[in-house]
């Protein structure tokens, strides 16, 4: 047990701790994305409402979202400190700048920890924190006739605090009453600063990713000629690209189609 302790204590242990829970959250990012990218849907945020009560109220997901929670704050902690080590084994810089390969991403990886980690805060109070504790959140009742497949919706009263959602079918009309996160989307991203803000922090995300990813594998010895040039090639183009487009189009889109 001693042995263990050591070794997670040391910063080889740091640095595991550190890649297993990046790749953990990188999993996680790409099924946030998926349940986000209803937010494209032209349905008036019915999907969007539905997924966002299933993550709140399916018991699996959310002992998965407490992992989550725990995983951000190791990694967070982790991350500072083995910053403030590496800055104690170098306390004096270079009297004169030495070439390095190292990228910028790499550099600058506690910067962009720290922008990505004020905005989880600002953006789970937004939407997480709202979503339990705002007893204003309003509801959405949406019909959908199961002859046409046509789906309408008007605001719904349930007259009760404690409701979070039914589903019921009367005449051929499934009935859908739930809470309306997808309204607080609307209203957040109509705020040109959070825009800003939720898209630069989505390019932190992007060079945090391009570095990060990578380097898990790494840490982690999975490094082989023949599979590290696919590791590059997903951890580039998928994480450091593709997901961070996606998750900034999103603001963007609400910020031009749903204004007034």
């Amino acid at each position: 047990m001693s042995e263990i302790k050591q070794t997670f204590n040391s910063s080889l242990g740091k640095k595991l701790i550190m890649a297993l829970t990046g790749l953990f959250l990188c999993t996680f990012i790409i099924v946030h994305l998926g349940g986000n990218l209803l937010l494209f849907s032209n349905d008036n945020g019915f999907g969007f409402n539905v997924y966002a009560n299933f993550l709140t109220h399916f018991p699996p997901i959310e002992v998965i979202a407490y992992l989550l929670y725990l995983s951000i704050l190791v990694h967070a902690l982790y991350a500072i400190i083995l910053t403030v080590k590496n800055r104690k084994a170098r306390p004096v810089g270079y009297a004169v700048a030495q070439k390095s390969d190292a990228t910028w991403s790499s550099k600058n990886m506690g910067l962009l920890g720290s922008i990505l980690f004020l905005f989880i805060v600002i953006h789970m109070s937004d939407f997480w924190f709202s979503y339990h504790n705002d007893k204003t959140m309003g509801f959405k009742e949406y019909r959908t006739d199961l002859k046409t497949g046509v789906t309408t919706d008007v605001d719904y009263n349930p007259g009760y605090a404690e409701f979070n959602k039914s589903v019921s079918v009367v005449n051929d009309v499934e009935i859908v009453r739930v809470k309306d996160l997808h309204a607080r989307v609307v209203r957040s991203f109509s705020s040109l600063w959070y825009v800003i803000f939720y898209v630069i922090a989505m390019g932190a995300l992007s060079f945090h990713l391009l570095h990060g990813f990578q380097s898990a594998f790494r840490t982690l010895g999975w490094v082989h000629r023949k599979y590290t040039p696919v590791v590059y090639a997903v951890g580039t183009w998928f994480f450091a690209v593709i997901i961070p487009l996606a998750f900034a189009a999103m603001p963007v889109y609400y910020f031009f189609m749903h204004r007034g």
